[in-house]
């Protein structure tokens, strides 16, 4: 499939699984390349559904084989579905469409561009989102694709900017990312996860060695200097070539991008970067995990900009940066802030793993020293919950406040261990007992949405109330703060 044809003609691509948040993101880039696109999914709603509706992308709720355009070019489909179980994707087939998963569908893409590939267990998106507002704040030719809303892109996943640059956030899980074509890579964190297709660490490192062997000679590696899986794979990279480019950035990094400086004060972060060292930078969301995602996305840009411009970064393009920085106020379920009532802060996260967490609610503490922290937790996937078992209830440590739910399971693992939400909580009530001599405030309810009331009457002024997860315990929050509006 010549995909770059296919957009010059601009042909009419059918996206089976369009609610996605991979496909729905690239459904948005091909409109904006002036596409027809159209397609299909459950009927579930995602935040995706305001997404397409609001750029004018029709789609059909449920699978039907009549809802496949026999005038269609192409047929994305997301990894979740099949031939012989999907009857649009056998339509496409018995109508010779050329089929292309999702993940193949954007690796042909970023082959137009000259691409940059976001990966990493943690931190993907907020970086991937940060690199766009500052590609804008820099006067790049750019494209970005996040794996989320972002507010600075008018709550869109995509930004279009221009046709020369193209940055995606890229995905480990069962090596999606080996489909694309990067020409630099950030390389945020690299810990286990995804045991599933993953089992022990030296899985998961591997795979991002492979995906950063696929730079080109002279290719550029962004690696954060403060995550030991990503020093390691660079470590190992280096052995096999000598030709990629290392660029550090973090507090621990040599060079450019080491952080010099880092203050907390009045909900706002304020850090500086070697490179730009008379320049003082601002942040108004929380954690120190949020500083090293814009040092990463500053490297970036920087290394984009001088090869773009002859005038490098001139003091207007600094100055935007700033307030590009400054004015950045997250992504869709990134310590998302859903309001506040009478006192009561009402955040969602996305942080599903234990590094994430800790991270996430440390930062909290520190951005909002002054509050309550009371968190939802709900796990995802039994093989994740099981391998990290300890480091997740370690994790909440910070929270004065936890409650913890059933599971969320997945369909894609077969799992016959034991564990489960009530292993969590037991595990959890544990490590509060002896690391904060209380397992009082950690609390057991099996669905979320049942901890409502006792949660409204536990909720007071000052409170910040969190609910955190892959799974659907943001409905809680919604709930609750609804119930207390």
């Amino acid at each position: 499939m010549d995909l770059g044809k296919l957009l010059s003609d601009r042909a009419k691509v059918y996206c089976i699984g369009i609610k996605g948040t991979g496909i729905s993101a690239l459904a948005e880039l091909l409109v904006h390349s002036g596409v027809s696109v159209s397609g299909s999914d459950t009927s579930e709603v995602f935040y995706t559904d305001a997404i397409l509706q609001k750029i004018g992308i029709p789609y059909y709720e449920g699978f039907d084989a009549v809802h496949v355009p026999c005038d269609a070019a192409l047929v994305i489909h997301s990894a979740a579905y099949n031939a012989d179980t999907n009857p649009e994707m056998a339509q496409a087939v018995k109508l010779g469409i050329p089929l292309l998963k999702y993940t193949d569908a954007l690796g042909e893409y970023s082959a137009l561009f000259d691409s940059s590939g976001i990966a990493g267990v943690h931190g993907k998106t907020t970086t991937t989102a940060l690199a766009g507002v500052l590609s804008r704040a820099a006067e790049l030719p750019a494209k970005i694709l996040a794996g989320s809303a972002v507010s600075a892109f008018g709550g869109c996943s995509t930004l279009s900017l221009g046709n020369k640059y193209f940055t995606a956030e890229t995905c480990e899980y069962r090596k999606h990312f080996l489909a694309f074509h990067p020409r630099r890579i950030i390389l945020t964190s690299v810990e286990s996860d995804h045991q599933d297709c993953f089992p022990a660490y030296n899985d998961i490192r591997d795979a991002f060695v492979e995906y950063v062997l696929k730079l080109p000679q002279g290719g550029e590696l962004i690696y954060c200097a403060d995550d030991p899986g990503a020093c390691e794979v660079t470590e190992l990279v280096k052995a096999k070539r000598n030709d990629i480019k290392a660029v550090p950035y973090g507090f621990n990094a040599s060079g450019d991008y080491k952080i010099t400086s880092y203050k907390v004060q009045n909900e706002r972060t304020s850090f500086r970067i070697e490179a730009f060292s008379g320049t003082e930078f601002y942040l108004r969301v929380p954690g120190k995990h949020c500083v090293l995602d814009a040092a990463a996305a500053l490297a970036l840009t920087s290394i984009i900009a001088e090869k773009e411009f002859a005038n490098g970064w001139t003091t207007e393009r600094i100055q935007n940066t700033v307030q590009a920085l400054e004015g950045f106020a997250g992504s869709k379920r990134r310590s998302e802030i859903l309001g506040e009532k009478d006192g009561i802060l009402f955040m969602d996260d996305y942080g599903h793993h234990p590094t994430a967490i800790a991270s996430t609610l440390r930062g909290l503490k520190e951005f909002y020293p002054n509050r309550r922290l009371i968190v939802s937790f709900m796990s995802h996937t039994f093989s994740r919950t099981a391998a990290l078992l300890d480091d997740f209830a370690a994790s909440l440590l910070p929270a004065d406040i936890v409650f913890l739910h059933k599971i969320y399971a997945s369909a894609r693992e077969l799992y016959s261990g034991g564990v489960n939400g009530t292993t969590l909580y037991e595990r959890t009530k544990e490590v509060f007992e002896n690391e904060r001599k209380t397992g009082d405030n950690v609390f057991y309810v099996e669905e979320p949405v049942e901890a409502s009331e006792q949660l409204k009457n536990l909720l007071q002024k000052d409170d910040l109330f969190i609910t955190m997860g892959a799974g659907d315990n943001w409905r809680l929050g919604q709930k609750l703060l609804g119930a207390i509006l």
